[in-house]
């Protein structure tokens, strides 16, 4: 009925003018008259969100117009109209689902995010009946028999409907519908307490004294101070949420900080091992039920793929084509640390890894980090999203006011998008700096599915992007680092994708799509962040509006493929531990962590360390729960050439 539990599209980690460039302005720094208009709504434009309680009217009235659609249904006889009235509660209940997603996971105020919570659970027990109904299912299976659909994109409506139907277990007979409920609430309820783990315990170091605190990481601490002895030392702490680790990880000199991070940062959230058990025990007894030797098997039968044996062959012949030039950039890198450290340098370990390769890269392609931020202010890459989706599909990307209740933070900004023959196509809500309780990744959430209406309505589709982008200080501009830039193209490709689409059924919209094609559109957008023809028409230096040279965007692309290997055996070790921990059982070790530990042994060129688990804070075991290995490898953008094993990321 439903694609659900619906899937948000993850990643973690991703003006032009000949005149100089003025100082780029914060993002919280927009005028008013653009950022907010004086008339006022609710949450995301629905007026029934203006308070927070609004959220228990608005699934209530989602579930009774859904009733009334369903008895609808009913009376229809078989036509294309049956696939209209699907489509349509399909919009009623995602009209809801999307938007206590949405502000679940962005929501400034804590009543918000608990009503928005309650509102989804109430919708998804609803939809777990709605799975296994009946009068739907007799419905769809009558519309498909009957030969009554004059469209392509009606009959694939149809037969997808019915897919799901039966992979939601309409066939079982009442107490195997029962548990597959329970369990599915089950699930959902594991999947909340993962992330909401990830949010309350992240972990942290303390550094002493406060002057050993490197200046890479600046912006991510917080002072604190200790008395022993009725002596007061001053130091600082440091959260070691991903974002924050990889920073640490990557830039900070001090082997000993380095070492307590990792540590710290990869042995938290603890509580989010037991959810991992209980989440693969949830899953595996679902796809049981339904007639699956594993849940991998069970979410990789729509796919291209079909099935696990066949991810599990193609993921084994690619590692081991990459083995022998990983372990070549291995030793390369081994080599720079002892040219670098000479007789200090004690062996490569897990925490030197990352800061190693930047080291080399930047040495030996002359990149500083800083210095290639320099030349991508926040408002100058906007401005070559809006560049990119001029030339390619000749639309027009611009702000437009928000009203006043429509927000749910201050930085958030709308964007709409149209076309001058076309007219509007949609908007795009955009909230990119990081704050405490937020999401913790970058995201496109959907909003509003595209889909026909009537011959001369279309629904327009409403998306937003949600990165996590280190916020300035008072004294700096803000800008992006390279890998921040690239992140929020790859977000943008996600949300031009669900823009532009102009599916008969919202069922089919952007990113609703089947899950070996979500990423296609993204890593395609994505690749415009290294292409030096389009750097130069917005990427321009913050303070004297110089373009970025063509030498900085060279050394940065032979930088990019300096380690492709490595970077590719990590997405098949991703790939690997999410089609093991959910395929067939037993599990081949004896705990969660002993797997990861084997896998990153047989699959890559590093070693574990005893004491961490940085699984639990994967959260794309729980996005996509063994439909990750597509996603992962193709997400590389490499291809590899067996015949002179040589890697080439393109």
């Amino acid at each position: 009925m439903h694609q659900l539990l619906k899937r948000i599209v993850l990643h973690t980690a991703r003006t032009f003018a000949s005149r100089a460039a003025s100082p780029a302005r914060s993002f919280s720094e927009a005028p008013v008259s653009i950022r907010q208009s004086a008339s006022a709504t609710g949450l995301y434009g629905y007026d029934v969100l203006k308070s927070a309680s609004g959220f228990q009217a608005f699934a209530q009235d989602a579930i009774e117009k859904s009733e009334d659609l369903i008895e609808r249904i009913r009376q229809t006889q078989p036509s294309m109209e049956t696939i209209s009235l699907f489509d349509e509660l399909s919009d009623t209940v995602c009209t809801v689902v999307d938007s206590a997603e949405l502000c679940r996971n962005t929501h400034c105020d804590s009543e918000f995010v608990e009503e928005a919570s309650r509102a989804s659970m109430t919708i998804y027990e609803y939809l777990n009946r709605l799975n296994t109904n009946p009068v739907l299912y007799d419905a769809i299976v009558k519309v498909e028999k009957a030969k009554a659909l004059t469209t392509e994109e009606a009959k694939r409506a149809a037969f997808t409907h019915r897919v799901e139907f039966e992979r939601g277990g309409v066939h079982l007979c009442h107490e195997k519908q029962e548990r597959i409920r329970q369990l599915h609430l089950q699930t959902t309820q594991l999947e909340r307490k993962f992330m909401k783990n990830l949010l309350e315990d992240p972990g942290h170091i303390d550094i002493f004294p406060a002057s050993r605190a490197p200046k890479p990481i600046s912006r991510i601490i917080k002072p604190i101070s200790w008395s022993e002895k009725g002596v007061v030392k001053n130091g600082v702490r440091v959260t070691t949420d991903s974002e924050n680790l990889c920073t640490i990880l990557k830039w900070v000199k001090d082997r000993e900080i380095r070492r307590q991070a990792y540590m710290e940062g990869y042995s938290k959230p603890k509580g989010n091992l037991v959810v991992i058990d209980d989440l693969i025990a949830s899953r595996h007894e679902t796809a049981q039920i339904l007639g699956y030797e594993s849940f991998a098997d069970f979410n990789l039968a729509p796919t291209m793929a079909a099935s696990s044996d066949v991810v599990h062959s193609f993921l084994l012949d690619l590692s081991e084509r990459l083995r022998s030039k990983a372990d070549e950039e291995l030793a390369m890198l081994v080599k720079f640390g002892q040219d670098s450290e000479g007789a200090s340098f004690k062996g490569l370990n897990p925490w030197d890894e990352a800061y190693y390769m930047c080291l080399m890269k930047a040495g030996t392609y002359g990149l500083n980090a800083k210095v290639v931020a320099s030349y991508f202010p926040l408002n100058q890459c906007i401005e070559g999203l809006k560049l990119i989706t001029k030339s390619l599909f000749g639309a027009v990307l611009e702000e437009v006011r928000l009203a006043r209740g429509e927000s749910w933070h201050a930085n958030v900004q709308k964007f709409r998008l149209y076309h001058p023959s076309e007219g509007d196509l949609g908007h795009v809500y955009m909230d990119l700096y990081s704050r405490p309780a937020k999401f913790p990744g970058s995201a496109q959430f959907a909003l509003k599915g595209g889909r026909r209406i009537s011959e001369d309505k279309y629904q327009l589709p409403v998306v937003v992007v949600v990165c996590n982008f280190s916020r300035p200080s008072s004294m700096s501009y803000p800008v992006l680092n390279h890998w921040e830039l690239e992140t929020l193209f790859h977000e943008f490709g996600h949300a031009l994708h669900s823009l532009l689409t102009r599916a008969a059924y919202q069922h089919f919209s952007g990113t609703r799509t089947v899950l070996d094609f979500v990423e296609i559109p993204s890593n395609l957008f994505e690749n415009y962040a290294w292409d030096y023809r389009v750097l130069s028409k917005f990427a321009r230096h913050y303070a004297t509006g110089d373009p970025i040279p063509l030498e900085m965007v060279t050394a940065m692309r032979r930088s990019k493929d300096m380690f492709a290997a490595t970077q590719l055996q990590q997405q098949v070790l991703y790939a690997m531990i999410d089609l093991t921990l959910f395929g067939r059982k037993p599990l081949p070790a004896k705990d969660t962590t002993s797997v990861i530990a084997s896998l990153k042994h047989k699959h890559t060129s590093y070693k574990h360390v005893e004491g961490t688990h940085w699984h639990a804070r994967f959260n794309h075991l729980i996005t996509y729960g063994a439909g990750m290995a597509p996603l992962e490898v193709e997400a590389s953008r490499g291809c590899f050439l067996a015949g002179d094993m040589k890697i080439v990321c393109r």
